[in-house]
């Protein structure tokens, strides 16, 4: 038998009602935000990934999945969904169209690592991305927009902010942040070591517990904010305020991908352990610009639709029940049958979703099949039911019994049911 490779998951028939919840909770919230979907391919050229992702993360040192093509070119499965976005704005000469230009996405994803509860190979975000608005209400706008999104959910987590600042007043922090780091550096691990010369903001995402104890007491980038950096940061607090949403500013939040600027976000849950973050964004306004379109400033964020399902599971929170068929109809014979099917053909037509027999199956064993199946009603047709033009609906969650016109059965449902 050949299984399913590691780090990955199928989901079953009794599962995907839940993934579905998610996804529409996702598509209601992109519609009142005026959100336009995007899709982009699940392979891109690998220079992308490391000119917008940023060759000092994980992400692309560690974690893609890269391989050349039969035609000698190198391309990467993507790893997140921000950079092919950013690809697809500059490609399609979106810059000229309408600005914000407001999309999301619905995608799968794939990074190499450790497989883990909520953590795979192959992963799937609900994002959202905004170009071309500087604006520090776009900032809160988009933290809304998740905000909603979780609360759709029924998913409490907090939310967490912070501002890494611009490229000018970042210098000055990386300044600080390496005579900070430099007396400590031979006790740090092998990749923040690579990191103090390359990038050492990076150093603040790193999760070795012994790293982590030298970091807490590390400049905080909110002490080293230029004037509009620190000025749009406050915009963006007092409009979360204004509007009653709680936060937190978390100074260590950086988020691990390089194109981020100012405004940093992220929405945790310790329920599903300790890595906790469910989802996450911010603004990357160098991105469009890196990648080689005109620069143009943008926010978005991503939610990873397999570490909200574990939150929801973990947490009790709400899912609705798996849809099941309104009507199961059994044919009693070969002629019953053939009418039973165009019964059932004519009920879906009209939006109905209704079962019949594939497997011959007794009577006695289709009310079984009809009864594991979760179906409400269920009828019988047989010779005296086709003689006499009528049929017996049994409700299967009360046992009550009553007998309609054979052609009426559509009626009888929508007046049962409100529909």
């Amino acid at each position: 038998m050949i299984n399913i490779p590691k780090g990955t998951k199928d989901v079953l028939p009794n599962q995907s009602y839940k993934w579905q919840f998610i996804e529409n909770a996702a598509r209601g919230v992109a519609r009142v935000f005026n959100l336009s979907e995007i899709r982009t391919p699940v392979f891109e050229h690998t220079e992308l990934f490391k000119r917008g992702v940023g060759e000092t993360t994980d992400v692309v040192n560690k974690e893609m999945y890269t391989f050349e093509d039969k035609g000698g070119r190198s391309v990467t499965l993507k790893p997140e969904g921000t950079a092919g976005a950013a690809r697809l704005f500059i490609e399609n000469g979106l810059s000229n169209s309408a600005l914000p230009v407001k999309t999301y996405y619905i995608t799968p994803a794939f990074r190499y690592e450790r497989p883990q509860a909520g953590r795979l190979r192959e992963f799937h975000q609900f994002g959202i991305e905004v170009f071309g608005s500087k604006s520090y209400a776009t900032d809160a706008e988009v933290i809304f927009a998740a905000s909603s999104f979780l609360e759709k959910l029924g998913v409490k987590a907090r939310l967490e902010i912070n501002s890494i600042g611009c490229k000018s007043c970042r210098a000055e922090y990386n300044r600080a942040l390496k005579n900070y780091f430099s007396p400590h550096l031979e006790k740090m691990c092998a990749t923040c070591r690579s990191r103090f010369d390359k990038n050492p903001l990076r150093i603040l995402d790193c999760k070795e517990e012994g790293c982590k104890k030298v970091i807490a007491g590390a400049p905080k980038i909110t002490d080293y904010l230029c004037g509009e950096c620190a000025a749009h940061f406050k915009g963006v607090k007092n409009l979360l305020s204004a509007q009653g949403l709680d936060y937190t500013v978390n100074p260590m939040i950086v988020r691990g991908l390089d194109y981020y600027s100012k405004t940093v976000f992220e929405f945790v849950s310790e329920a599903i352990g300790a890595q906790g973050t469910v989802c996450g964004g911010g603004r990357y306004d160098g991105l469009v610009e890196e990648l080689g379109g005109q620069p143009t400033p943008a926010i978005g964020f991503a939610a990873g639709i397999e570490r909200l399902l574990l939150l929801m599971e973990n947490t009790s929170a709400p899912f609705p029940e798996e849809d099941k068929p309104l009507i199961y109809i059994a044919g009693l014979d070969e002629k019953s049958r053939d009418y039973v099917f165009g019964m059932v053909t004519e009920l879906r037509l009209k939006g109905i979703r209704a079962e019949l027999d594939h497997m011959d199956r007794s009577v006695k064993a289709q009310f079984k099949y009809a009864d594991k199946t979760g179906v409400k009603y269920v009828a019988v047709v047989g010779e005296d039911e086709l003689k006499n033009k009528t049929v017996n609906i049994k409700n299967m969650s009360d046992g009550t019994q009553e007998t309609v016109n054979i052609s009426e059965v559509y009626s009888y449902l929508v007046q049962k049911e409100n529909l």
